[in-house]
């Protein structure tokens, strides 16, 4: 296996800049991961390939307005943070942009609250403690981190948010979910497809590139989520009774199985809550999740190779080059995938 194998070619158009109105108007590829077979529809379709007593489990975190601007002290030079981790109340894992950032620097945060470099971790990882909590400053002094392929502003934030979301701690949406409306949610809860819901705040990492020659060798950081008893205990019952645990989101899918591969036979989750640093690759024996919702994600990515691993790297990259030659719109704000 090398990272090259899972690398395709995207023309700049494909890439989505703005989200579709209505939410549920994206397209969906449904791919069958045993025959590899294909089909079209929308979104707000999707009930014709659930059944009812199934489960989707969808991540409920909120992105926070975790980019900051700055300006180091004496010099008055141009500092941008963002916000990754709380380590402490007033100490955050953060990566900068900027010159000269070593232990020991003050940073002074345009509506916000004074700042101080504790440590320089890898690359542009920082520790920095803030003088007071950021929290309360974020609505003023943060902005919303989009990814750098998507080159406008967004007029609402809030299309970057799903509608369930309620726990503020990412620095990035949990794309898949995206495509919910509150009209499809209670369509799916009439027809008998149950909902339950876990968190995991999302970091960079999860879009940054592999950039070595053996996937295996790639280091991915932890993130926090938790799988609450509640959760757990929905998903062992449906599970009993023969319905379907379908992930919303490459991230439930690490949630989930995170709680997987610490339950006992007897069980296919239990509840977890802390940091996870399970990296799916192919091979990975997959415990907890039976079906996917996922958007279509960056060549060379840990994303890529999850949706490989669970279906194929030939199914996945089959389907990948058959949604361009469809005309599908990609990434974040783009189309999306049901993978069965």
């Amino acid at each position: 296996m090398k990272t090259s194998d899972f690398d395709y070619e995207l023309p700049p158009e494909y890439i989505a800049q703005s989200p579709i109105d209505p939410r549920d108007a994206s397209r969906l590829l449904v791919l069958d991961r045993v025959s590899g077979s294909v089909s079209h529809a929308k979104f707000y379709e999707i009930g014709k390939f659930l059944h009812p007593a199934d489960l989707l489990v969808v991540n409920e975190t909120r992105v926070i307005p975790a980019r900051l601007y700055g300006h180091k002290r004496p010099t008055g030079g141009r500092v941008e943070i963002l916000l990754l981790n709380r380590r402490e109340p007033l100490i955050w894992e953060v990566l900068v942009g900027g010159k000269g950032l070593e232990v020991g620097k003050k940073v002074e945060i345009e509506s916000g609250p004074d700042a101080e470099i504790l440590e320089v971790l890898e690359g542009p990882r920082r520790l920095l403690r803030f003088q007071e909590p950021i929290e309360p400053y974020l609505p003023v002094a943060g902005h919303v981190p989009l990814p750098p392929y998507i080159r406008k502003p967004l007029e609402e934030p809030e299309r970057y948010q799903t509608i369930y979301a309620k726990r503020p701690g990412s620095a990035a949406a949990p794309t898949a979910g995206l495509h919910f409306t509150q009209r499809l949610i209670a369509e799916l809860k009439e027809k008998g497809i149950n909902f339950t819901t876990v968190t995991l705040h999302i970091g960079l990492d999860t879009f940054a590139p592999v950039t070595e020659e053996n996937p295996e060798e790639h280091r991915i950081h932890t993130e926090w989520c938790q799988v609450p008893s509640q959760a757990a205990d929905t998903i062992n019952r449906t599970h009993a009774s023969g319905g379907r645990i379908i992930a919303v989101g490459t991230t439930t899918v690490r949630a989930l199985e995170s709680a997987a591969r610490i339950a006992s036979e007897d069980a296919l989750v239990v509840p977890f809550e802390g940091p996870t640093d399970l990296f799916i690759l192919p091979g990975h024996r997959f415990r907890a999740v039976a079906a996917m919702i996922t958007n279509f994600h960056l060549p060379r990515s840990t994303l890529l190779l999850l949706v490989s691993a669970f279906a194929g790297r030939e199914n996945i990259m089959n389907a990948y080059r058959i949604a361009i030659d469809e005309g599908y719109r990609f990434y974040s704000f783009g189309d999306v995938m049901l993978i069965k």
